[in-house]
């Protein structure tokens, strides 16, 4: 029996298998595979292999077995699943040693929205965690208020401007963009926006569409990955969208997110001359959900909280640690998850938007900024010493030393951020009321 592995720092942990499925069948998923039986054939062959090697008096190491994860991949023939798995190796040694991701090229990388953020924030004076104080100090936060709603609003405005003149051919206008990243927010005042302009929308969710639960691979630590395109049925999503741009009618499903499966259908939907369907999808631009219908009929509009602001060290913050605190306010208050299960998932968000997400911003007609400078004080007062616990109750986990790392990190931002504990102060319609409650909207 293999008991011990030797990860690439040297430690001795234990050895589950368990580990080897998974990843296996997360690589198989990723190519359209859903075949937890065949990841576990693979899984015994290589542990027989590891077992013929001996170790006499030592342990194999995390290479050793991933050469072998790809050694009995191709040698039973999943070719497609062996190649995803390498990438998705080298994505990670990459990684380690610190260099850039062949996800992020120079046609993924939003300069001229960066450059413009950087300019607001310096025009503002919210380019450095510390100016945040002086709003405070200086007894100004509704300026800062009012000056972030209405950059925010502005993006919102250019959007449907620049949707406007395509709109003799679209029918589908699809909002994509990392988690928390307010799609949903940001898909309602567009709605508003164009309602406003009497042109008629229809809203899609896609949510509706998962396969139920029990299909999605599970970790050791029992926690689901359900956070790639191919945890939606892909098939039914792009057979019901040509169906509607051929003026049929369609049946959606209804899906039990407390039960976690599909159960029945929720409604009927047509979609009438004139009228657009609103897609608000985190994998709204994967190809597989969308390629029935023509490139022409879609206007692709990505989200992102590109953050320009830096901390005392001179570093600007990462946008995956702001969409992280919005996620768990959020999760907290309305999904039931506590917050140390959504800090934990995480690693799963944000493995899909590295792969699936993020290298299809080229794809993107137009990019709005959701970040809003004073959003910092309001989730600080929210989290309150919520990432200074973590500390401790994930030091030492070597199971979560990602999460451990992003809760040091946030930590260490939290003490450079004034605490501001009125929420009366976020406008109703705010998009970060979508994460805090009592908005105007209904989520």
């Amino acid at each position: 029996m293999i008991k011990k592995i030797i990860k690439r720092d040297g430690k001795i942990v234990n050895f589950d298998k368990r580990k080897i499925t998974f990843a296996i069948l997360q690589a198989a998923i990723s190519v359209g595979g859903k075949d937890k039986e065949t990841a576990e054939r693979v899984t015994e062959d290589i542990i027989k292999q590891l077992y013929k090697r001996g170790f006499k008096g030592t342990y194999p190491t995390v290479e050793e077995v991933q050469d072998l994860v790809e050694k009995c991949l191709i040698e039973r023939g999943h070719a497609r699943t062996a190649k995803a798995y390498i990438l998705y190796r080298y994505e990670h040694a990459l990684k380690r040693a610190g260099k850039q991701s062949l996800t992020y090229s120079s046609e993924n990388i939003p300069y001229k929205k960066l450059w413009q953020a950087l300019s607001w924030s310096q025009d503002n004076g919210c380019v450095s965690l510390s100016q945040l104080f002086n709003f405070t100090e200086n007894n100004e936060i509704d300026k800062l208020i009012r000056l972030s709603e209405d950059f925010y609003q502005s993006e919102i405005k250019r959007a449907v401007s620049e949707l406007e003149e395509r709109l003799s051919e679209i029918k589908f206008v699809i909002i994509a963009g990392p988690s928390a990243s307010g799609k949903t927010t940001t898909t309602k005042k567009i709605g508003e926006f164009l309602k406003e302009k009497g042109i008629s929308i229809i809203p899609f969710s896609v949510d509706n569409y998962f396969f139920d639960l029990s299909e999605h691979p599970r970790d050791t630590q029992g926690d689901y990955d359900f956070e790639t395109p191919q945890a939606l049925d892909l098939e039914l999503i792009n057979k019901h969208l040509i169906d509607l741009l051929e003026g049929k009618k369609i049946r959606i499903p209804f899906y039990d997110f407390k039960k976690g499966r599909r159960a029945g259908y929720s409604g009927e939907l047509a979609l009438k001359k004139g009228q657009l369907l609103l897609i608000d999808s985190l994998h709204g631009m994967f190809k597989r959900m969308t390629d029935g219908i023509p490139q022409d009929t879609k206007f692709n509009l990505y989200i992102e909280t590109l953050a320009q602001v830096k901390d005392r060290d001179n570093r600007f913050i990462r946008w995956s640690d702001i969409r992280l605190m919005r996620r768990i306010v959020r999760d907290t208050q309305f999904r039931n998850y506590n917050p140390k299960e959504t800090i934990v998932h995480w690693r799963y968000v944000r493995r899909s938007e590295i792969r699936y997400i993020v290298p299809k911003l080229r794809n993107a007609h137009i990019i709005v900024n959701s970040y809003l400078p004073y959003e910092l004080l309001i989730l600080k007062n929210h989290l309150k010493d919520l990432f200074k616990a973590f500390l401790t109750e994930l030091d030492d986990d070597i199971e979560h030393e990602d999460a451990y790392a992003r809760a040091v990190r946030i930590n260490e931002l939290f003490k450079q951020i004034p605490l501001w504990e009125d929420d009366s102060v976020v406008p109703p319609d705010s998009l970060l009321r979508e994460f805090i409650g009592n908005s105007k909207y209904s989520y």
